[in-house]
C-alpha cells in the first residue's frame, strides 16, 4: 500500500532542512508498506532569491527508496534549506505502482498544472478515474502521467477555476471534489492559493492526524462541523458550504500537526491521534483544527465484538486494498514482493499459530496446496514446540498473530529462526515482535480488534493467504482460469459478507431458542471443517456453553452417540466438492432424529427439506465460501453470550487467576 506523511508547523519555527528531516522520518516509518517511488512537496520554488517563497511549491520525486530521494534532494542546489520557516506544510508520500508503472511522472504528489497550483498525495484506488479523465481533457485539462490520482489534482482546479464563490475555502473545495470520486482513498491536499492550510479526507483507506502543542491543547475538543449526505448532494457536482467558521485553538498559540496513513508514523511525535471516519474532510487553518463530517445514520453497537464482526466488509476490502487489481487479475503483497521467489524454491510450507490463527491456516490449506503446489503443514504453536518439530532450511514458516506477540508463536518464531528457515509474519499490528523479528510479511490492515474474541482478524487473515496462494501461482498457465475464478470472488466478497449480516435478525432469534442448551456440536468437511472449529471456539470463549467443532467425516467414529432430539447439531452444507459426503451425514443426524440447523446456499432447497433451522448464505467460489460461513458463527456466538448475561467484551474467565480465587 502507498504510504502518507505530512507536517505543519504553526507558530512553531522550522528550517526547510528541518521541516524535510520530520518528512523523511515519517515516510521511512511507512517503509514496512512496500513500495516503489517516494515524493515530497514542500513551499519554495527553486529561486533563493525569490521574496514569494511560499506562493511557489517545490515538488521532488525520485523511483525507488527513500533514501534515494534523500540524495536527489540534497542536490537540489536552488533550495535554501537553511530558510527558517515559521509556518509551513510539508506532504511526503511513498507509491506502490497500481496505475502506470513506476517512473517520474507518476511518483506522487501530483499536480494540477506545470504551475503546481495544487497537488496531492494519495493512498486507495478511485475507479472512476477514466470518466473524470475525459471529462477533464474535454475542458482543456492536460493529463501527463498515468495515475488515477492525477484526475483528482486536475478536478480540484477545475472546480477551483469555476466556483461561483471567490472567497471558497480550501475544505469546501475538497468537499465538492470528493463528492464525485468513487473507490478508496485517503488523500492529503496542498496548495499555492491556500499558504499555510492543509487538508485531508478519506473513504475507506485509513488517515489519521497527530497534535502536539506546549499548551494545552486537547483533541476532545476538535470542533466536528455536520453536514447531511442531502445538503451536500443538493448542488452535485458543487455542493455548497454551511458557512460555518472554524473555531480558534486559542491567541497565537504554536501548535504541530502530523498527518499519516498509519499510526507508526506518529508514536515518536505524539500520542494526540485523532482517526478520521470515512467522508470526514478535516482542515487546518490558522493552526485551528477542524473536521467537517457528514451526518450519516449510524448503527448503535452494544460492543466492540459486535461492532467488528460488522466491520468486516470494510477490513476485508483493507486488506485487499492497493494488493488486488481486478482489472487484470494480478496480486502483489509488498511484503513478500522481494522473497517470492526464495518462496517459491521451498519444500514445504508450515503455518504455526494459535486459537484462531491456527483455524486460518487450516481453513486456507486446501487452496495454498492447490495453487503453490507444495505440501503444507499447519501446527498448533505450543505443540509445535513441545515436539521439537524437525524444521530445515528449505522450509518457509508462516507466524500467524493478531497482537504480534503471542508468545507461544514468538518462540516458535525464534526456534525456526535458529534453524534457518525463512519465516513470514502474518499480523495486523505494526511494529509488533513477530512482525520485526520475521524476515518478510504481511500486514493484515484489519484495524484496531478490541473484542475478547477475534473475528474480523480471522476473515483477513483469511484473505491475505488466498491473496499468497494467488501471487505464488501467477506463472502457472495451467491455473489462471482458477485464479481469475478466485480474484473475481475476491471482488464480490464484501457485498455479499453485507448480505449475510443482514441475517442478524435471523440469528438472534435461533439464539433465543438455543442459550439455555450445556452444549452444541459443530459439523462440516472440506474447506468448513475449519469453519466448525472456529465457531465452536466463538462460542466457548464467550458463552461458556460447551462446544465442539466435529470434522463430519468422522461422525460414525463416536460423535454420531452424541445425536438425539436434545442436542443441538449445527452443519455446514455446501455445494462444494464434500456436497454428497455431507448430506450423507446430513441424514445419520436425521436418522438420529436430530433437529439440525443447516448453515447453507441460497436456493439450496434440497438441503433445506432436511433443516429444523436454515440460515442461508450467498454462493461463492468454493475456497472463499468459509468466509461467508463462519459469520452467523459470530454472530451467533455474540447473540448466546448477551443472553446468557455475559460481557463480551469482558472475559473474566480468560484473566489470569484472581488472588482471591480458591480452586475446587
Amino acid at each position: 500500500m502507498c504510504g502518507i506523511f505530512a507536517y505543519l508547523n504553526y507558530h512553531v519555527p522550522r528550517t526547510r532542512r528541518e521541516i524535510i528531516e520530520t518528512l523523511f522520518k515519517g515516510l521511512q516509518r511507512l517503509e514496512y508498506r512496500g513500495y516503489d517511488s517516494a515524493g515530497i512537496g514542500i513551499d519554495g520554488g527553486n529561486n533563493k532569491e525569490s521574496a514569494d517563497q511560499w506562493k511557489q511549491i517545490c515538488i521532488i520525486k525520485r523511483n525507488g527508496k527513500v533514501k534515494t530521494l534523500e540524495e536527489e534532494v540534497n542536490k537540489q542546489e536552488d533550495v535554501d534549506f537553511d530558510l527558517e520557516l515559521g509556518t509551513h506544510f510539508g506532504i511526503a508520500h511513498t507509491r506502490w505502482a497500481t496505475h502506470g508503472a513506476p517512473k517520474f511522472v507518476n511518483c506522487h504528489p501530483q499536480r494540477s498544472d506545470k504551475d503546481n497550483e495544487f497537488i496531492v498525495i494519495h493512498n486507495g484506488i478511485i475507479t472512476n478515474h477514466v470518466d473524470l479523465r475525459k471529462f477533464l481533457e474535454c475542458k482543456g485539462y492536460e493529463f501527463e502521467s498515468e495515475t488515477d490520482t492525477e484526475s483528482i489534482a486536475k478536478l480540484v482546479k477545475y472546480v477551483y477555476d469555476n466556483s461561483e464563490n471567490e472567497n471558497i475555502s480550501f475544505a469546501t473545495l475538497v468537499e465538492r471534489v470528493i463528492q464525485q470520486l468513487e473507490g478508496a482513498f485517503a488523500l492529503v491536499f496542498k496548495s499555492v492559493h491556500f499558504p499555510g492550510q492543509a487538508v485531508c479526507t478519506r473513504r475507506g483507506s485509513p488517515l489519521m492526524i497527530g497534535v502536539r502543542s506546549n499548551h494545552k491543547l486537547s483533541t476532545d475538543h476538535i470542533p466536528v462541523l455536520y453536514r447531511s449526505c442531502k445538503e451536500l448532494k443538493a448542488n452535485c457536482p458543487v455542493p455548497r458550504t454551511d458557512g460555518t467558521s472554524l473555531y480558534p485553538v486559542g491567541d497565537e498559540k504554536s501548535v504541530e500537526y502530523y498527518f499519516a496513513s498509519d499510526v507508526s508514523a506518529l508514536i515518536e511525535h505524539t500520542n494526540q491521534v485523532i482517526f478520521l471516519e470515512d467522508d470526514d474532510v478535516a482542515a487546518v487553518v490558522t493552526g485551528c483544527l477542524s473536521i467537517h463530517r457528514v451526518e450519516r445514520t449510524a448503527r448503535s453497537y452494544s460492543s466492540f465484538m459486535q461492532k467488528e464482526i460488522f466491520e468486516q466488509p470494510e477490513s476485508v476490502v483493507n486488506t485487499m486494498r492497493g494488493r488486488v487489481n481486478f482489472e487484470n487479475n494480478t496480486v502483489i503483497l509488498g511484503g513478500l514482493k522481494d522473497s517470492i521467489k526464495e518462496i517459491r524454491r521451498c519444500r514445504r510450507l508450515l503455518i504455526i499459530a494459535c486459537g484462531t490463527s491456527y483455524h486460518t491456516g487450516l481453513a486456507t490449506r486446501q487452496i495454498l496446496e492447490e495453487l503453490t503446489e507444495l505440501p503444507v503443514t499447519v501446527e498448533l504453536s505450543s505443540d509445535f514446540l513441545d515436539r521439537n518439530t524437525p524444521v530445515f532450511r528449505d522450509d518457509v514458516c508462516f507466524l500467524l498473530s493478531q497482537s504480534g506477540e503471542t508468545a507461544d508463536t514468538l518462540m516458535a518464531l525464534r526456534y525456526c529462526k535458529g534453524r534457518g528457515t525463512l519465516t513470514v509474519g502474518v499480523t495486523n499490528t505494526v511494529g509488533s515482535s513477530i512482525s520485526r523479528e520475521t524476515d518478510c510479511g504481511v500486514h493484515i490492515n484489519a484495524g484496531p480488534e478490541i473484542g475478547v474474541a477475534s473475528t474480523k482478524v480471522y476473515t483477513s487473515q483469511f484473505v491475505a493467504l488466498v491473496m499468497f496462494a494467488l501471487m505464488m501461482s501467477e506463472d502457472r498457465i495451467s491455473m489462471q482460469k482458477r485464479r481469475r475464478e478466485i480474484i473475481q470472488g475476491l471482488q464480490t466478497l464484501p457485498d455479499q459478507i453485507k448480505e449475510v449480516l443482514s441475517s442478524d435478525d435471523e440469528i438472534q432469534r435461533l439464539a433465543s431458542e438455543l442459550y439455555k442448551q450445556k452444549s452444541v456440536l459443530i459439523m462440516g468437511r472440506g474447506y468448513h471443517y475449519a469453519t466448525c472449529l472456529e465457531g465452536a471456539l466463538k462460542i466457548k470463549e464467550i458463552t461458556f456453553m460447551h462446544s465442539e467443532g466435529i470434522l463430519a467425516g468422522e461422525l460414525k467414529h463416536g460423535p454420531l452417540a452424541l445425536v438425539d432430539h436434545q442436542m443441538p447439531v449445527i452443519m455446514v452444507v455446501m455445494r462444494d466438492p464434500t456436497f454428497v459426503k455431507c448430506q450423507n451425514a446430513l441424514q445419520q443426524v436425521v436418522a438420529r432424529k436430530g433437529r439440525p440447523i443447516l448453515i447453507c446456499e441460497k436456493n439450496d432447497e434440497e438441503t433445506v427439506r432436511n433443516a429444523y433451522r436454515a440460515i442461508k448464505v450467498p454462493h461463492t467460489v468454493d475456497c472463499l465460501q468459509g468466509i461467508l460461513s463462519v459469520i452467523p458463527l459470530q454472530l451467533l456466538a455474540f447473540h448466546l453470550a448477551v443472553l446468557r448475561g455475559y460481557d463480551v467484551d469482558d472475559n473474566k474467565r480468560l484473566r489470569k487467576v484472581e488472588a482471591d480465587y480458591v480452586p475446587m
